[in-house]
């Protein structure tokens, strides 16, 4: 289950918490790194400051972009410190800790972590099935990359130890369900969005937030894959009568 658990850094700027980031992961059982366009290669100070863990650094899957990073991920959390104009939905660590361990059991899941000084994109956020944000001293809420890392590794981990008593395997398995993977999600948006352009039900001019929220509608209803299959193939007859002329 914890080969499962990707840690997602996207565009880290300094090697040393990318070295913090690998201890943290490490002394909770968590090797699986990846680093999306790091401003910085994994270099000395890196090497020094995983204090041990430099495996998960030498072994880290260094990629371009976010959906690379994702491919094949049933299940994406993405970090947030702030509210946002368009809510999402929400876990707080240790629900996190305990859905990522539940779906770990199937298929890789992310939790994906921000830029050091302004975190992660709407875009990027939108990617994501639920946020998690860290209940931290609302008076002083300064947490470096690699004290979030640890949190939330923490409650992974905790969660995880809870399968491996004995008669408990079952704590945290919600059920079997199947669901698509977030790169069938995005070849799904694409095709609504292509779909809902040539309807005119998107104006290029003006389109709006609607894409942004159908995306935080399907996040939030979670459609499983027979389900997604359903909708893309409700895309499809739009798009074939549309070539017909009707």
């Amino acid at each position: 289950m914890l080969q499962n658990v990707r840690i997602v850094l996207v565009e880290t700027s300094h090697t040393g918490n990318m070295g913090s980031v690998a201890r943290a992961m490490k002394t909770m059982g968590l090797t699986n790194l990846w680093l999306v366009n790091p401003l910085v290669k994994p270099d000395s100070q890196a090497i020094a400051l995983a204090a041990g863990a430099s495996d998960v650094i030498g072994e880290a899957k260094i990629v371009d972009t976010l959906d690379e990073a994702l491919a094949g991920c049933s299940l994406v959390v993405g970090t947030s410190a702030r509210s946002r104009t368009l809510p999402w939905p929400m876990l707080d660590p240790r629900e996190c800790g305990l859905k990522t361990i539940s779906e770990a059991q199937d298929a890789p899941v992310a939790i994906v972590f921000g830029r050091e000084r302004v975190g992660l994109t709407n875009d990027e956020l939108q990617k994501c099935h639920y946020h998690v944000a860290i209940q931290a001293n609302p008076e002083y809420s300064s947490l470096n990359l690699a004290m979030a890392v640890q949190i939330l590794a923490y409650e992974v981990r905790i969660a995880w130890l809870a399968t491996q008593e004995e008669g408990k395997e079952a704590v945290v398995v919600e059920d079997q369900t199947q669901y698509p993977s977030a790169d069938d999600l995005e070849r799904f948006y694409v095709h609504l969005e292509q779909v809902l352009l040539k309807t005119g039900f998107i104006r290029t001019s003006h389109p709006g937030q609607i894409m942004s929220k159908l995306r935080r509608l399907y996040n939030r209803a979670r459609p499983e894959t027979q389900e997604l299959n359903i909708l893309r193939g409700m895309l499809s007859s739009i798009d074939n009568e549309k070539k017909h002329g009707k």
